[in-house]
């Protein structure tokens, strides 16, 4: 057997994702079966302090690792190190532009959280920063790894459910935000893009696209982008950031085949719940979050839908079978190891883009949030929306 090889992190923050993510690709890859790679962190940086960095290698790191890993006070200082090969970007997406940046022009390859960008300008010039020094970059949209999500995909693709016409699909969580966030929270924070769309909307809209446009061959998605029929936004009354908002797309082909259009509707919302029966102990009381529908049957998928571990598949056809699946993940993970074992196979294999989120259906997803955001009106600070670098923004990255 051949020896995996070794992929050296540097993570940009010290914040809960990046804890989460750095704890998921820490655990041993033979537990999911992997064994051509391994992870190892070798950087830790905070905009705020070394101590803080310090503090996350010995309460992550450490207990798992042992090769030596390095804090720093500084991103500058992150990027700047020999021993980092990709920079792991938790910041919030309001910063992830700036950060990426500074990753980019000193040749760090980077897998950067979603939210990609605050915007399709800001997502293109990151793309072409990557493209001109021939370095690997990715969107790090963990949901599109997960067994269940690449399950899903094949059922429509192998046409399991016949043509998919419509797609719903909704990620809400019925906190009241002004019980729930203060002015200065991530949530509602314009500083920091805060409001549903840009930090929970991704997620509808991430099913929307892997389910609708990601399995249609490449020569029917470059026939024609989805249009942005209408948008629909309620705004928080403190800040004015998005509270609750409703996209209607149209696509001119629908899947597999491209036989008709397809319509789906992508909603998200702080207030009110995508199910309130989630955790009451009866799941027979829960409902989807997903309905893929197509002409043969429609496919069912079980919130919270950024981590979703239950689909159902329910033929038209009363004498098929009813599928229905629920997924674990090994050794007790989150899930974000997926997306990091195919950002290091991919840079491993010298390629810039990730086959399962490639850059020009990133940007087109960010396109659409612009169409969104257009329509509703919701704007954010100059400072933020500027392709303008370097900049110091003024709301700081945790």
């Amino acid at each position: 057997m051949a020896t995996p090889k070794t992929v050296r992190w540097g993570m940009m923050a010290t914040g809960g994702i990046v804890r989460t993510f750095a704890k998921d690709i820490l655990i041993d890859p033979a537990t999911r079966k992997v064994s051509d790679l391994r992870h190892v962190i070798t950087a830790v940086a905070s905009s705020s302090s070394v101590s803080s960095a310090e503090k996350f290698i010995s309460e992550v790191v450490s207990p798992t690792q042992s090769p030596q890993c390095t804090p720093y006070g500084s991103y500058e200082e992150l990027v700047k190190d020999p021993n980092v090969d990709i920079v792991y970007i938790g910041t919030p997406h309001s910063h992830h532009y700036q950060n990426a940046m500074l990753a980019l022009e000193h040749n760090k390859p980077v897998l950067c959280e979603k939210a990609l960008a605050v915007n399709s300008r800001q997502a293109k010039k990151l793309y072409q920063t990557a493209k001109e020094k021939n370095l690997f970059f990715m969107e790090a949209v963990w949901t599109r790894y997960f067994p269940l999500s690449k399950t899903v995909r094949k059922h429509i693709m192998d046409n399991d459910i016949g043509e998919v016409v419509r797609v719903t699909s909704d990620l809400s969580i019925g906190a009241i935000p002004e019980d729930s966030f203060d002015v200065g929270h991530r949530m509602v924070n314009l500083d920091l893009a805060g409001g549903c769309l840009l930090d929970l909307g991704i997620y509808s809209l991430t099913w929307v696209f892997q389910t609708l446009y990601h399995t249609l061959s490449p020569s029917l998605r470059e026939q024609g982008r989805p249009r942005v029929v209408g948008t629909a936004v309620t705004f928080e009354p403190r800040t004015h950031a998005d509270e609750s908002t409703l996209i209607l797309l149209e696509f001119p082909k629908s899947t597999p085949s491209g036989k008709t259009k397809a319509h789906a509707v992508a909603t998200t919302a702080m207030r009110v719940s995508d199910d309130p029966a989630r955790g009451h102990g009866k799941p027979e009381t829960e409902v989807p979050a997903v309905r893929i529908q197509g002409e043969k049957g429609e496919i069912q998928v079980w919130g919270p839908i950024y981590r979703p571990v239950r689909y159902r598949l329910v033929p038209k056809d009363k004498n098929q079978q009813i599928i229905d699946r629920n997924f674990e993940f090994e050794a007790g993970a989150h899930g974000m190891m997926y997306e990091a074992d195919a950002a290091a196979r991919a840079w491993l294999a010298g390629k810039l883009e990730s086959e399962s989120i490639p850059w020009a259906e990133s940007i087109l997803i960010m396109e659409v949030m612009d169409d969104a955001r257009r329509q509703a009106g919701l704007q954010y600070p100059d400072e933020i929306e500027t392709t303008e670098y370097p900049i110091k923004l003024k709301a700081r990255a945790s």
